[in-house]
């Protein structure tokens, strides 16, 4: 059989001593049309990852390395003259062209309410970060796990899992995400008490009770960042004839949001523009922290009812371990100013913000990658 010269010093150099008297050598080499393909060898220079698939932002992790990126979920497609795609910016690049594209050029958002919309931009965009994680010119294939909401179907998750293998994954593990939640938060999930968990992302809310590595309960509600977010739009259009767009909206709720009032809290207002629907013409206006509040009450009080909910149905000895503990909360609707104050006032329990908030799902699936047999108790297979 005959080698590559490449592969032949490649092989020394990882082997040593003669390449076809090794053991490794005869076990690992697939002649294929000619050519000397070395999957385990690919497999074991391909760098694991765990991938929170957000419907806001995609994060990577690397093994050993931590989180080497959080982008959002923004795929930017350009389509010529006969329909033909091509994706030209993904993450960051796409996410600044949003609302801003001519004709032939569309800023996609692949996924909707923690959902594949578009299985072939999906594809793309995984792609896209695990070739930001192994290098653009490695061919290697790596074993991720990729975080999921939990209320999907398992033809959602096929279509998870189907989109990284596409995009260059050799094996794929699915994690719930108020799992890699409560793992990224330090939750003890493998002991026999009862831990709660509530992570508010960008599409959905997931609130779940934990106990013994293992789901108890879980709701999932389509109330998060994005409803909050049109929640605005709706508002400012309705009580202001103003059009914004989804940029500013996120933008007012970072910045004047809030879940409950705050007693010492001075009025706070923010400029904002768009377009007037009376006139048609740019306009800018001023908005207060108090409007904002009564904007997006509708989607806070929905995730309120979604915990009041879960804390009904829990069994009673883990409801013990809750009063207890207390609720635990993640995502970047956490961070949403006097939402745990809310959550506290209502639930009557004390209510705590992971301090890793917006990555703890990120990390929370990153560590299973180091715990094997964790990782095959958690992980959904399909």
């Amino acid at each position: 059989m005959r080698l590559d010269p490449v592969a032949r010093v490649l092989l020394t150099g990882i082997l040593g001593g003669s390449i076809r008297k090794n053991p490794i050598f005869l076990l690992s080499s697939k002649y294929v049309k000619g050519q000397c393909m070395f999957n385990p060898i690919l497999h074991f220079m391909a760098k694991d990852l765990a991938i929170d698939l957000g419907t806001a932002n995609t994060l990577v992790y690397v093994k050993g390395k931590g989180i080497i990126a959080d982008e959002p979920s923004v795929v930017a497609v350009h389509r010529d003259s006969r329909g033909a795609k091509k994706v030209i910016a993904v993450g960051n690049d796409a996410k600044n062209m949003l609302g801003k594209t001519p004709g032939n050029i569309d800023a996609i958002r692949p996924l909707r309410d923690g959902v594949i919309a578009d299985f072939e931009i999906t594809e793309a965009m995984l792609k896209y970060f695990i070739q930001k994680a192994n290098g653009r010119k490695s061919r290697a294939r790596p074993r991720i796990v990729i975080s999921v909401p939990s209320c999907i179907t398992p033809v959602e998750k096929r279509a998870v899992k189907e989109s990284a293998e596409s995009g260059g994954a050799k094996e794929v593990y699915l994690i719930e995400q108020p799992m890699a939640a409560a793992i990224g938060a330090g939750l003890p999930i493998t002991e026999p008490n009862g831990s709660m968990i509530v992570d508010i992302g960008g599409g959905t809310t997931e609130v779940a009770v934990i106990s013994l590595a293992g789901i108890v309960y879980c709701n999932s509600v389509k109330a998060a960042g994005d409803k909050i977010d049109l929640a605005i739009i709706q508002y400012i259009k309705r009580k202001h004839n103003l059009l914004i767009g989804e940029r500013t909206a996120e933008m007012i709720k970072i910045n004047l949001g809030s879940a409950y009032p705050d007693p010492d809290e001075e009025r706070i207002t923010m400029e904002i523009k768009g377009r007037d629907l009376v006139g048609g013409t740019p306009n800018t206006l001023e908005v207060s922290s108090a409007e904002i509040r009564q904007a997006i009450s509708d989607p806070v009080k929905a995730i309120v009812e979604a915990i009041r909910i879960a804390l009904e149905r829990t069994p009673p000895e883990l409801a013990g371990d809750i009063v207890d503990k207390g609720i635990v909360m993640s995502g970047g609707g956490a961070m949403l100013k006097n939402i745990d104050v809310l959550i506290k006032e209502t639930s009557r329990l004390p209510v705590s913000v992971a301090g890793n908030p917006t990555t703890a799902v990120c990390e929370g699936a990153g560590k299973a990658l180091d715990e094997v047999k964790l990782l095959r108790e958690i992980a959904s297979y399909i």
